[in-house]
């Protein structure tokens, strides 16, 4: 019986050639039958992607003997299913592109990697560890590294969330000001699989953060460990079908519908296909209507 899973990875390292990484990932997955996104850069691999169980293992052992790879950490979750072809249905096509970064802070040249992964990032910590580190640092705060929208659905209890819309403006928020009495306390980053925050540590050392950790793993691994035990609390914003994931029944749900303000973990796009704002919206006002602020006016004064 078909089984659907869902690989999320990443994995920091210089690459001399990324147009040939993303073709021979294009074949592979064309050949394993696996839907999802690749981005290959000059500074490594960033992947999602799903199929049946079966082409995922083979998927991970292939990439896992290109040396560069070896090491990768996958993380592994249930798919919502495969259609008639094989094909999930969690990923409308496959897209492998190379770009100049895996993580798009507009930014490339600021960052370095060695066969380690990232030059002068944040200490990793473990779920466990970073439960350690608040023992012994009850002022440590956290410092979300995903777009702001996603923190309102689910986020790490009293963290701090930047005014972000894209990747792109952490960059001018972490150099507005706004964090400068965090520069000498300890700062917990976090994302939802960790590779947010192996860029953003980097950039916050940089411009004189002097205590900065990210947690291994991210949102992902934390909820593994914690489930609706830990500091987390609502639910995870994933970019595929599912929409969001839990780690356990019944989490807490901190979202509220931007139209009926009823309790939901769910995001949505705006209606308009040029815009790329997502809303939190529940599923019965869900639909092509939704309109972001800026779209709900201008059909107004259409």
């Amino acid at each position: 019986m078909a089984v659907p899973k869902i690989l999320l990875y990443y994995v920091f390292t210089p690459l001399s050639d990324p147009e040939a990484i993303r073709l021979w990932q294009r074949d592979l997955c064309e050949r394993l039958g696996l839907r999802g996104r690749i981005i290959v850069s000059p500074h490594g691999i960033n992947g999602t992607v799903g199929g049946d169980i079966d082409a995922c293992k083979q998927y991970v052992r292939r990439l896992r003997e290109y040396p560069a790879f070896h090491n990768v950490d996958m993380k592994w979750s249930d798919g919502t299913g495969l259609d008639e072809d094989g094909f999930s249905l969690d990923f409308p096509k496959l897209s492998v592109k190379a770009r100049d970064e895996i993580v798009s802070f507009g930014a490339p040249e600021q960052l370095q990697v060695d066969e380690h992964g990232v030059v002068g990032g944040g200490q990793h910590l473990a779920p466990d560890e970073l439960h350690t580190l608040l023992e012994e640092k009850p002022d440590a705060v956290f410092f979300d590294g995903r777009n702001a929208i996603e923190a309102e659905v689910g986020r790490f209890r009293d963290a701090i969330v930047p005014k972000t819309d894209t990747t792109h403006d952490f960059i001018s928020e972490i150099e507005s000001g706004k964090y400068d009495d965090l520069k000498d306390k300890p700062v917990v980053t976090y994302c939802t699989g960790g590779v947010r925050c192996e860029v953003l540590s980097a950039l916050m050392i940089e411009r004189g953060f002097q205590e900065v950790y990210q947690l291994d793993g991210g949102i992902v691994r934390y909820g593994e460990r914690f489930g609706n035990d830990g500091l987390w609390e609502g639910s995870l914003t994933v970019f595929d079908a599912r929409e969001h994931i839990d780690f356990a029944p019944n989490p807490k749900v901190l979202g509220q519908c931007h139209r009926c303000a009823n309790p939901t973990p769910r995001l949505q796009n705006c209606g308009d296909p040029s815009c790329r704002e997502r809303l939190v919206t529940c599923e019965s006002c869900s639909g092509s209507h939704i309109r972001c602020t800026t779209h709900a006016a201008t059909e107004a004064q259409g």
